[in-house]
Formats: C-alpha cells, sequence, structure tokens
C-alpha cells in the first residue's frame, strides 16, 4: 500500500503530537527528557497547524508520521529568511520507520515550496544525532551550511543544531 502525503485533519492533531513527541523522546533527542519544554511545542499541532502548513504521511487509515513547513517565514520560523520555506519537527513513528515516510514528507514540503512565489529556497534545523534524518537530507540535495548553524538555548552551549539548505 502507498504512503499518501496530506494536509492533517483537526481530528488528528492529538495523535501527531504524540507521535512527534514519542519520536523526540525515543530518540533521546529532548536533553531534560519528559520534563523538557520542547515537548510541549511538540505536542501543540492546534499551534503549528494555525500558523503553518502540517503535512502527514499515511497509509491506509494509519497516520505514519508527519511534518510542519513554514512557507516564507512567519511565527513558526526559527531560521528562514525572506524567500525561505522552514521544514520542522519532522518526525515518524517508530514503527512506521523504514518505510519512506520521512523521505516522502520531505520531498511534499520541497514541492510545496517550489510551488510558492517567490520561494527560492528550503531551510530546516537538525541535531548533531539525527543521522537518518541527515541521509535524507543529503539524499535529496540538501546541503550543509555551518555558518548558519545556531543554538536555540545560548546559556546551554552544546545545544548548537546543524542548518541544512536546498536551493530550488
Amino acid at each position: 500500500m502507498d504512503i499518501l502525503i496530506r494536509r492533517l485533519k483537526p481530528a488528528e492533531y492529538d495523535a501527531l503530537g504524540e507521535i512527534t513527541a514519542q519520536a523526540y523522546l525515543t530518540d533521546g533527542l529532548l536533553d531534560f527528557g519528559e520534563s523538557d519544554w520542547y515537548l510541549g511545542e511538540l505536542r501543540d499541532v492546534a499551534r503549528r497547524a494555525a500558523a503553518a502548513d502540517v503535512l502527514v504521511a499515511t497509509q491506509g487509515e494509519h497516520l505514519l508520521g508527519g511534518v510542519t513547513l513554514v512557507p516564507s517565514g512567519g511565527p513558526m520560523a526559527d531560521i528562514a529568511r525572506p524567500g525561505e520555506a522552514e521544514i520542522r519537527m519532522l518526525a515518524v513513528a517508530h514503527e512506521a520507520r523504514g518505510r519512506g515516510a520521512g523521505e516522502a514528507l520531505v520531498r511534499a514540503c520541497v514541492d510545496r515550496a517550489r510551488a510558492t512565489d517567490g520561494c527560492v529556497r528550503v531551510v530546516l534545523s537538525t541535531q548533531r544525532t539525527m543521522h537518518s534524518a541527515h541521509r535524507i537530507y543529503e539524499r535529496l540535495g540538501f546541503v550543509r551550511v555551518p555558518e548558519r548553524d545556531w543554538n536555540p538555548i545560548p546559556e546551554l552551549p552544546d545545544i548548537t543544531l546543524l542548518t541544512y539548505e536546498l536551493t530550488l
């Protein structure tokens, strides 16, 4: 059965929030575990959907994962500059990994960015340990841009996020 990428439905907000939260927790991506402030952001899909495009990967009736695409800046953008779309919070349920859902979500973001007037680039931030995601980005033509690496919590110097970009 094929993977379908589509916009998230409001009835799926909680399910995607939990998939995203569990992916980050299980992969050890939250420095403070269950008490990490970012966990609330990951679960707050309604807020993301109100400010950006939230896409999901489904297979039949099963929600496999999702991603947030911030087109041309906006309140959800962390690093996007004018003319850039930003990919955020890509997550695939552990039991669904290895089926191509993550890559399909990133491809859909790139396609949407290409269809956006004035968008010339797609950018994203990723943690150093997200090696599977790095392979997807590089396979799709994203390149590292070390000069744009940044730290979301400056008082914790070891939390530098890596930046990738794709020129459209």
